[in-house]
């Protein structure tokens, strides 16, 4: 096996040869994130169990700013929610409130598995879906408790992407800390086609089954994203806003700039400095690094 800091530095002259010196950081203040359901997800994930959609903003209370306010303070959205038993976000019963919405902000949708006439309703809707991407049915039914695989989750990525961008994302480690068919998605991935990705990280999150779970080895998660920058020479790496803080995140984040990631979302102090020193030209964005 490849010593990691040999890994590392062969994905950093990758992405010299294929990328700008010049690395994307959000801090993403001007996108609100809204969920459709309030509160309530049907399916209650080993890894989120509502918790997520409490930090959210409810439609009332968007319907409430949008009444006060000729102008949103926001410029995007994420629409997302809890998900129904079938595992989708439902999305079409509040498609008044988001075509009124659609006129004023840029909208990044996270659905889950659309059937085909719901994802046919995107089209004048979304600007881009950030569909989570699994590829392993053991995973899948411990963290959603769904009877899915690949295949369904292939079948939805490829019908949306004919209707809309769609911005891939692969949670490392979901399956509780544990490695759960990653390389397995990112072989999917490379088969469908891709035009960008983005990595979170398994978090432990307290009131969830998974609050005990630890996240993946740090030095792991850096390898897999070295590897995935090898094997994606010229795609779009991003490093999302899922992932551990502390000493974890620091040592994360430092390694993603090192080894090429192009985006990060708040990137700590020691990123932002090690962008400098390798000579990579700051541009800050302020929204949701899906859109």
């Amino acid at each position: 096996m490849v010593q990691l800091d040999t890994l590392v530095q062969q994905a950093w002259k990758v992405r010299q040869a294929h990328f700008a010196d010049e690395i994307f950081f959000d801090f993403p203040t001007l996108t609100e994130s809204i969920t459709l359901t309030g509160h309530s997800c049907a399916l209650d994930c080993a890894h989120c169990g509502g918790h997520y959609l409490k930090g959210m903003t409810s439609v009332p209370e968007v319907k409430a700013l949008g009444s006060q306010d000729s102008k949103y303070a926001f410029r995007s959205a994420l629409i997302s929610g809890g998900c129904t038993a079938e595992g989708k976000v439902p999305f079409t019963q509040q498609l008044d409130f988001l075509h009124t919405l659609k006129k004023d902000v840029h909208l990044n949708f996270h659905v889950g598995l659309l059937d085909d006439d719901e994802i046919q309703l995107l089209k004048d809707l979304a600007d881009v879906v950030s569909f989570d991407f699994v590829a392993d049915s053991d995973t899948i039914e411990e963290v959603y408790g769904l009877k899915k695989g690949l295949t369904d989750y292939s079948r939805v990525y490829q019908a949306l992407r004919k209707v809309v961008p769609v911005m891939p994302h692969l949670t490392l480690g979901l399956r509780g800390g544990q490695w759960g068919g990653e390389e397995k998605a990112l072989d999917a991935l490379e088969e469908l086609g891709l035009d960008g990705l983005i990595f979170n990280v398994f978090i432990p999150t307290p009131g969830t089954r998974y609050e005990q779970k630890p996240p993946l080895p740090v030095e792991e998660v850096i390898r897999f994203l070295a590897s995935a920058r090898l094997r994606f020479p010229d795609i779009s790496l991003a490093l999302g806003c899922m992932r551990p803080k502390g000493r974890y995140r620091q040592i994360l984040d430092e390694a993603a700039v090192a080894l090429g990631i192009n985006r990060l979302v708040m990137p700590t102090p020691g990123a932002r400095r090690l962008a400098g020193e390798l000579g990579l030209r700051v541009i800050r964005g302020e929204e949701c690094c899906a859109l």
